[in-house]
């Protein structure tokens, strides 16, 4: 493995430390504006935790400007609403693979060190504690480095990928403009541009997960949309999601695109210990076209808290779509070491689909540290998701340690397999299971 040297500083993700307030329709408490959140506790301390709140879902009537980190400083925005700061991922691996570890996602090259994720983030959030006017904000984050893979969305430099198989690119992930009107429902934010799949335990963003690897099932789901989506806060406990987008992972002047719905909704429960955050990620034709994928999604995600020290986050969704290629969306470009399957896959007729299944159980041990185990399931029967028919599963022990609120590390050891007689979907076709031990460093600035 060799040796890197890289000067790294600090991101962040949103910690949204919200105070408590009961339903307005029970009782009517006198609140000063723009300081006081509309929405229950957080239920998790982050960090260490990646996130404060169940699920990641973006919530109405909490402060969710970034905090003033180091770039932030620099650049003398400590007193401005625009927010500009960043992130680097760097991560290794040992592997009993030598060639590639698909379908393992973002420790992808085995027994190497890798730049994962170099991120910048230019923010400015509205004000949607208030409730007397407009307010307006935007998102612009784009990453350079491996996992550009993963987000990649055809018509954004997507000849990166889908030509060439580069093995570093550039991402512009999430580009949007953000509206929230007050006296819509309890709150309306309105999201204009290309956002991040709402679906998921997991995230994009090194920043925002418990664990350095991803699950099997995150690693073939759809990862950003472009259009437009509403949130409407109704009350402290329900939130409604609806949009319109191009599906999945496609610009909506691609050759691909496809008129898409998304309806999803939170609860939370009373105490806040328990969250459900689901319904429908994506509807459309589902018609897989100019060689890429058209997933269409049914998702919901269970957040519990058993107390102070345990929680658990748990996820399940199926997807389909019609008369796709094996491997789903085409890679064309020269084959790689670390992905040697380029070019058209097999044609599936009829319904192509996929069943997931995840669990993530953390432990708390202070406020630095904790545990995180994952079991992980994936129902590939067609081969639409990663080339082979069979049923996988990831079984995840990872340690998460932070030297103080900018520099952490995420030790992980795994084990994962196939259960179909024959198929060998590692290694680029030539193994069954695969052990990995690996570990990132994540630094914000």
């Amino acid at each position: 493995m060799k040796k890197q040297l890289l000067t790294i500083v600090a991101l962040a993700t949103i910690a949204l430390n919200v105070h408590a307030q009961q339903d307005t329709s029970k009782t009517k408490t006198k609140i000063k504006k723009d300081t006081v959140a509309r929405s229950l506790p957080s239920p998790l301390p982050s960090p260490p935790f990646p996130t404060s709140d169940w699920d990641g879902a973006p919530l109405v009537g909490v402060d969710a400007t970034a905090p003033n980190y180091p770039l932030t400083k620099l650049l003398g925005l400590t007193k401005s609403r625009v927010k500009i700061y960043g992130w680097a991922d760097v991560g290794g691996n040992i592997s009993s693979s030598k060639h590639s570890n698909a379908p393992t996602s973002y420790d992808l090259i085995p027994n190497s060190v890798a730049l994962d994720q170099l991120g910048l983030k230019i923010d400015m959030q509205p004000n949607t504690i208030q409730t007397d006017h407009i307010s307006f904000g935007f998102l612009s984050t784009t990453i350079f480095g491996t996992d550009y893979r993963y987000t990649t969305g055809k018509g954004y430099f997507s000849s990166q990928l889908l030509s060439h198989n580069n093995k570093y690119g550039v991402d512009p992930a999430e580009i949007y403009g953000l509206i929230y009107f007050p006296k819509v429902a309890d709150g309306l934010l309105l999201k204009v541009g290309r956002f991040i799949s709402p679906a998921d335990i997991e995230a994009q963003w090194a920043t925002d997960n418990y664990l350095y690897s991803h699950s099997l099932m995150f690693t073939v789901d759809p990862y950003t949309f472009t259009g437009v989506q509403a949130t409407f806060k109704l009350g402290s406990y329900w939130q409604i999601e609806a949009a319109v987008h191009a599906g999945n992972d496609m610009a909506p002047w691609s050759n691909s695109a496809q008129i898409n719905g998304l309806l999803m909704a939170r609860w939370v429960s009373h105490n806040n210990n328990n969250s459900l955050y689901g319904g429908i990620n994506s509807l459309g034709n589902g018609n897989y076209t100019n060689q890429h994928d058209n997933l269409q999604m049914v998702v919901m995600t269970w957040g519990h808290k058993f107390n102070e020290t345990f929680h658990m986050m748990t996820e399940a969704y199926y997807m389909w779509q019609y008369h796709a290629l094996t491997g789903g969306t085409v890679i064309n470009g020269p084959a790689q070491p670390f992905l040697t399957g380029v070019g058209p896959g097999m044609l599936i007729p009829g319904t192509e689909n996929a069943v997931g299944l995840v669990n993530y159980f953390q432990m708390l041990v202070n406020p630095k540290n904790y545990f995180s185990l994952r079991n992980d399931f994936l129902n590939d029967p067609q081969a639409g998701r990663t080339g082979y028919a069979t049923l996988y599963s990831s079984h995840t022990l990872g340690f998460v340690h932070y030297f103080n609120n900018y520099i952490r590390i995420r030790p992980e050891i795994r084990y994962e397999t196939a259960y179909a007689n024959g198929v060998t979907p590692y290694d680029n076709g030539t193994k069954k299971d695969q052990y990995t031990a690996a570990m990132d460093l994540i630094v914000r600035f």
